[in-house]
């Protein structure tokens, strides 16, 4: 194999997929950083995941659901699994997956306390590449726990870094780099690297296994792993049979001992009683680090296999292990081994300099590479079936159960590869979260992207009743209805790209989004006002108390945010059934229909309907939420935070081009000429055009934009260095809201950094920080409008530059502020990151990036999930939408 040709090698493979000539995403990086601690796994009395099944039990216990393990692979149904365990010689037991706090343990939430970066991905796994830093000394889990314990809301957490492991660069780089052959064969390398003063050993085992089934299903047929002759060329074999997935062959380079045992809990461990035979999941640890010989099978088989490998590293030196992971038996497994690295090293180059061409800086070619990397890699295997789970398995489950979690759930039956938001913190889907994640995908793969719009309104995910599952806390909360604007970007991105539209994905999507769209209609509008409550709808605290739970019989919140999101889809899916209706298909009565729901709603944000009040603040030009009294009257929130500006989301653009094929839709235009509706003017003119002959439909107006813009572009309010606030900053000092109706005394404050309290577990906060989804979807509106309005249309913003600028421009600099997260600054650091971090200065850190899932709004320091790509991956599409790059930002 040679390193030539490689400039559209990637494409020709995703071109191979979508066709069904090859599956190259057979095997991908679906091995989750975290199986324990979660719903699935938890069959406890009262719900607690997180203490039924910890980190400490993960070694022992297996896993019902799914698997984790350190820079792994696995196979689509996760039925074969290849990953790292690891050993200084120093740790109380081996580490085969990444330790973190739980929700409880934490003094902001859930935390891993690790350092492992995803360097490099392609988006047919043909190339991935995994870091992971691990301490030579005994890495401090006890001091972990117990400084975290110590410290409260108003402290940062105490990371890994904060202990000293790292001082002296007296750790090892442990690199994984995995690159495909061919859909079943993929080369593996374990690059691993002393970075300290002093000589040190490492204990290398590279695992293979088979997830557990056998214990569950009735007549399953356990499989096989045993050890095999070495071919030429290699020093020891193993083989794995399984009834579905077949044979599969894997190959050591080097001398190594095989250690096997089977994937069982060791029960007489965990409950103290007998183990149903000899060899169970933690075998391997007790063999290296306990030294007890008696753990493994001498007759070298099981369904848990290992190659322990004793590496001596003097300082500065590094050692390569090879593997070869095949389903064909091979003579000489590893004769060109270089050559399918270097091969797929420069394909992986080519896609991504072809994605980003031009004069582009390598600090900016490295931020977008590392952001798709994380996305890559955050893709998992997501296995629930939730009748099973409340059934139990040979077992009747704890009766609270059937009133427990999800108890409205029992259809809902996953087996899939799913876009994650944070495989450690967040090993699960959210609704919301996956639809911007398919925007990002949109960018590397858009057949994976639709592939996930699709899939959680697929009838083993949507509910009868049309809701669409929130995430496994709770698949019963709603998170904002972004999956019609998701469905809409990824269809224009393909079309444009490729040339053809994906009409019939666009139908499908459309179809099962109206039996959403009933959802929220007969859900979360309890008044019929068209407007909407919806709960907390992913922003935690956003508000002055928990919308998660309701208010005394009688009050009612109407949410902006709410009902913004619910303008915003059905001009979403007005926009999608023109597409269709366009395209000759059946589908213009769906778009006037769709645009009439947004009328009525946009009536209702006006205040000429129901109560009478408009969501829309004339005196202070911003959108609040309005509580409603059993006596009819209301009360504003007098809060300014995101919950005000996603109305400005619902803004869709329609071509002259495409309304000559939609004639009664364009008369429906026409009957509301001046954003008229029952006599009052409610929103932007849908008759007006600009000069290329467009259409505007919009919740706001030309004349509402400089009002709403004044607040977010001053610094004294929402804008910040790195993007909006998600709560403007002059709640520093108007926090007293005094007594609000059903309510009580309630408070409001900017807290820039992490959460103060512990309201939805204090691992995010909405009452300051800088959010990239918000901040993307704004951008588009803003490009949205732009492209409606033109260069004539203006706005003041002497906070980013003395002339009145343009909505573009408004855009471009918001872009540069967020991908400025990333970047060095005129100090040579990168905002994201601590000053003190390694990440700052050390040469063995400095290029290595992490996306969290928020920022502090005053320092731009990531805070949150740290491995958030996740939507913090949508920092791709900025660089790719820059108007010096030529793009959009869809």
């Amino acid at each position: 194999m040679s390193a030539g040709n490689t400039s559209n090698a990637e494409r020709l493979r995703l071109e191979e997929q979508r066709s069904g000539k090859a599956d190259w995403r057979l095997w991908g990086p679906y091995l989750s950083e975290r199986a324990w601690g979660t719903v699935r796994e938890d069959y406890s009395p009262d719900g607690a995941a997180w203490e039924h099944f910890d980190h400490e039990q993960a070694r022992s216990r297996a896993y019902r659901w799914s698997e984790d393990g350190l820079g792994g692979i696995c196979d689509e149904q996760q039925r074969l699994c290849l990953a790292l365990a690891l050993w200084n010689g120093r740790d109380p037991f081996l580490k085969e997956r990444a330790f973190g706090l739980t929700g409880n343990q934490g003094n902001h939430g859930e935390d891993v306390k690790e350092c492992y970066f995803y360097l490099d991905a392609t988006p047919t796994h043909g190339y991935l590449h995994y870091r992971y830093k691990y301490p030579q000394g005994e890495f401090p889990y006890r001091k972990l726990l117990e400084e975290n314990a110590r410290r409260g809301h108003d402290q940062p957490p105490y990371q890994l870094a904060d202990t000293g492991a790292f001082d002296g660069g007296r750790y090892f780089d442990v690199d994984v780099i995995h690159a495909k052959a061919d859909p079943t064969t993929i080369h593996c390398r374990v690059r691993v690297v002393n970075r300290g003063p002093d000589s040190a050993t490492l204990h290398l085992l590279p695992t293979l296994w088979f997830r557990n089934t056998w214990s569950w299903e009735e007549r399953a047929v356990r499989p096989s792993l045993r050890a095999i002759d070495a071919p030429r060329g290699a020093a020891w074999a193993a083989l794995a049979e399984e009834a579905t997935l077949g044979r599969y062959f894997l190959y050591g380079a080097d001398d190594a001992r095989l250690l096997f045992t089977e994937n069982d809990s060791n029960a007489e461990r965990l409950w103290d009683l007998p183990n149903a035979q000899g060899y169970v999941k933690d075998a391997f640890h007790r063999c290296v680090v306990e030294g007890d010989e008696s753990a493994v099978n001498p007759r070298q088989t099981g369904t848990k296999f290992a190659a322990w490998y004793v590496l001596e590293l003097a300082p500065g030196a590094e050692a390569v292990v090879g593997l070869l992971l095949t389903a064909k038996a091979t003579g000489e497994p590893f004769q060109n081994a270089d050559a399918v690295f270097e091969t797929r090293r420069a394909e992986a180059d080519a896609f991504y300099r072809d994605l980003l061409p031009g004069e582009v800086s390598a600090e900016d070619r490295r931020i977008m590479r590392q952001a798709l990397a994380g996305l890559i890699w955050n893709q998992q295997y997501y296995h629930f079936d939730v009748a099973r789970w409340q059934d139990g398995d040979h077992m009747a489950p704890p009766e609270s159960r059937k009133r427990g979690r999800n108890r409205y759930w029992r259809h809902l039956k996953a087996h899939d590869v799913i876009s994650m938001p944070d495989c450690w913190e967040y090993p699960w889907f959210a609704a919301w979260d996956l639809a911007y994640q398919a925007m990002a995908y949109c960018v590397v793969d858009p057949d994976f992207a639709k592939r996930q719009i699709e899939l959680l309104l697929g009838e083993r995910y949507l509910h009868p009743n049309g809701h669409v599952p929130a995430y496994e806390w709770a698949f019963g909360d709603a998170n904002p209805p972004l999956h019609a604007a998701a469905a809409l970007g990824v269809f224009r991105t393909e079309r444009e790209r490729r040339g053809a539209a994906d009409y019939d994905f666009l139908q499908r999507v459309l179809n099962k989004l109206l039996l959403n769209y009933a959802w929220w209609l007969n859900r979360k509008d309890s008044r019929h006002h068209d407007l909407f409550e919806g709960g907390f709808l992913g922003l935690d605290n956003i508000s002055v108390y928990d919308r998660s739970k309701p208010l005394p019989p009688g009050y009612a919140l109407k949410q902006a945010d709410a009902t913004g999101w619910m303008a915003m889809l059905a001009l979403n899916m007005t926009l999608m059934a023109v597409e269709l209706a366009a395209a000759g298909r059946e589908y213009e009565d769906i778009a006037i229909q769709c645009y009439a729901q947004f009328l009525a709603i946009a009536q209702a944000v006006a205040g000429r309907s129901g109560h009478g009040i408009s969501l829309w603040d004339p005196k202070d030009q911003f959108f609040k939420d309005l509580i409603l009294t059993p006596d009819e009257g209301w009360q504003r929130l007098e809060v300014y935070s995101w919950v005000g500006i996603i109305p400005l989301f619902a803004c869709e653009i329609v071509d002259a081009e495409t309304l000559t094929r939609v004639p009664r839709f364009r008369r429906l235009l026409y009957e509301h000429r001046g954003g008229m509706f029952d006599g009052h003017t409610i929103c932007a003119c849908p008759e007006h055009t600009n000069a290329r002959g467009e259409h505007l439909l919009s919740l706001v107006d030309h004349t509402m934009l400089p009002g709403i813009l004044r607040h977010l572009l001053d610094e004294k309010e929402f804008l910040s260095p790195f993007g909006l606030r998600s709560l403007s900053r002059i709640h520093a000092q108007r926090r007293d809201l005094g007594a609000l109706p059903g309510i009580g005394e309630a408070l409001i404050e900017y807290v820039p950094g992490e959460s103060n309290s512990g309201l939805f577990g204090g691992n995010s906060n909405w009452r300051g920080p800088v959010w990239f989804p918000t901040n993307y979807s704004l951008i588009e509106a803003l490009e949205k409008f732009h492209r409606y309005l033109g260069d004539e249309f203006r706005v003041a913003a002497p906070a980013l530059a003395p002339p009145p600028l343009t909505l573009r421009e408004v855009a471009r600099h918001l872009s540069e502020r967020l991908v400025g997260l990333f970047r060095r600054g005129s100090d040579g650091l990168i905002p994201a990151f601590p000053r003190n971090s390694p990440l700052q200065r050390d040469p063995h850190w400095r290029d290595l990036l992490l996306f969290h899932e928020y920022f502090h709004a005053e320092t731009g320091q990531g805070l949150g999930a740290a491995h958030q790509t996740g939507w913090t991956a949508l920092v791709a599409n900025l660089l790719l939408g820059m108007p010096e790059r030529g793009g959009d930002c869809a």
